[in-house]
């Protein structure tokens, strides 16, 4: 038994969600989000809260009844209050930079790289060695956010590359003479 899916999603003051169907589209104050439910759940409105149920009993309706809750929770929070993802860059000489709307990186390389934002997606950089990425899709914000790391992860001898904010790198100890 789900112990996810049994909890209401409450929607703040300013979100309105309005279900047609198995799409669910919901509208705040950051933008709107839509998205369609697997035929196995149901979604209905109950005062301000929004419920997920199961049609049938089944194993992928279990399944599906928890990560539908989620989801539809993570619209209602990203359209009311949005998703922010911090980088830190950690290496000598590895800075960021707007470009415009883009993001300019030198990352050790013989070039310096330009990311584009994708559709919903900002970027910012408070530091040089800081980028925040925000959105009201978190899907999207930790997409971004993973292609970003992926183009210099960390390497676990001296630590350098692009990191979570607070992610711990595991060291690993040189050649010994």
């Amino acid at each position: 038994m789900s112990r996810i899916g049994k909890k209401a999603v409450p929607t703040p003051a300013g979100v309105t969600a309005s279900i047609n169907g198995q799409t669910l589209t919901v509208r705040g104050p950051k933008g709107q989000l839509s998205w369609t439910l697997p035929e196995e759940i149901e979604l209905r409105q109950e005062g301000a809260d929004l419920v997920v149920a199961k049609r049938v009993e089944s194993t992928r309706a279990q399944a599906m009844w928890g990560l539908s809750r989620t989801l539809v929770n993570n619209m209602v929070v990203g359209v009311s209050a949005g998703y922010e993802q911090t980088l830190e860059l950690v290496g000598v000489g590895y800075r960021a930079q707007m470009k415009g709307e883009a993001l300019n990186m030198q990352l050790g390389f013989s070039h310096e790289v330009d990311v584009p934002p994708p559709e919903g997606i900002a970027f910012a950089v408070p530091k040089q060695t800081e980028i925040r990425i925000s959105g009201i899709d978190k899907q999207a914000v930790g997409e971004v956010a993973a292609r970003i790391r992926r183009i210099r992860p960390p390497e676990p001898y001296k630590g350098k590359g692009v990191r979570y904010l607070g992610e711990k790198v595991r060291r690993k100890e040189g050649k010994k003479k």
